[in-house]
């Protein structure tokens, strides 16, 4: 896959989609995982959009540059990316802190972005001490040691029953990101609260939630989508990962808001 080379870090990315002329689609993963995480989302979205897919710094196959990281990080990555590509506009796609990049990008670079969509994320994700804790385990435990507890955050009982070689996967690469990369991911959580900002948020939104997510609930997207100037919410089948374990119904919901 392709590498943008910004000096200071690398950023892996790929580009999929059947027409050259369709309008791009950015989508922004989960902390602990890598483009693959939408991959159910190609081959249904791809027909209609150019999709841009990466690996956040510190994650997948990019590399990791010295933390802590701050949300502003992150979302700059996004507009490196689109510059890099000469994409002028697209949409936007995030869940969890991809979705916290998603919102910081819909207050500080609204010309470039249509209409967005933001996933089990929320305006401020869990508390400074608890991120605080969680980069504290991290370095003494490493990633792997939570890779249980993260299955049963991230899937239904239900589903990991269901598909168990997909959850594997996706945990797989949870347990294989870098812990220096994860750690600084983390503190940009941490210190990311846009709670007071979101309601100059003026490009369509809409929020999808997993029914069963306990780390964004359902009513935490629905008072996103009332803050912003045009959101809208619907709640998914799943726990946090929903665009994994309702991955028909989340690309129906995208395609058509999309449309």
């Amino acid at each position: 896959m392709p590498v943008l080379d910004l000096g200071t870090h690398r950023l892996q990315y790929r580009v999929d989609g059947q027409d050259s002329t369709a309008p791009w689609l950015v989508f922004c993963n989960s902390l602990g995982t890598d483009l693959h995480m939408w991959d159910a989302q190609v081959e249904p979205l791809g027909r209609r959009f150019r999709l841009l897919r990466y690996d956040r710094r510190g994650h997948g196959r990019s590399s990791v540059p010295p933390g802590p990281y701050v949300l502003a990080d992150l979302g700059r990555d996004v507009i490196a990316l689109l510059d890099a590509l000469g994409i002028a506009r697209a949409h936007f796609c995030g869940l969890s802190i991809g979705g916290l990049t998603g919102q910081w990008l819909g207050l500080h670079a609204a010309e470039r972005f249509d209409r967005m969509i933001f996933c089990a994320t929320a305006p401020r994700i869990g508390t400074e001490a608890g991120w605080q804790d969680r980069v504290r385990a991290v370095q003494a435990d490493g990633l792997p040691a939570m890779a249980e507890a993260t299955a049963d955050r991230w899937f239904s009982p239900g589903f990991r029953a269901a598909a168990p070689e997909v959850v594997d996967r996706i945990i797989g690469t949870f347990a294989a990101t870098p812990p220096m990369g994860y750690a600084g991911c983390c503190a940009a959580l941490a210190g990311a609260d846009l709670r007071g900002d979101i309601a100059r948020i003026a490009r369509p939104v809409l929020a999808l939630s997993g029914a069963e997510d306990a780390v964004c609930p359902p009513d935490h997207l629905d008072s996103l989508a009332r803050t912003v100037r045009d959101g809208r919410h619907v709640t998914l089948p799943g726990r946090h990962i929903v665009n994994v374990e309702a991955a028909p119904e989340f690309s129906d919901h995208v395609m058509a808001f999309l449309a």
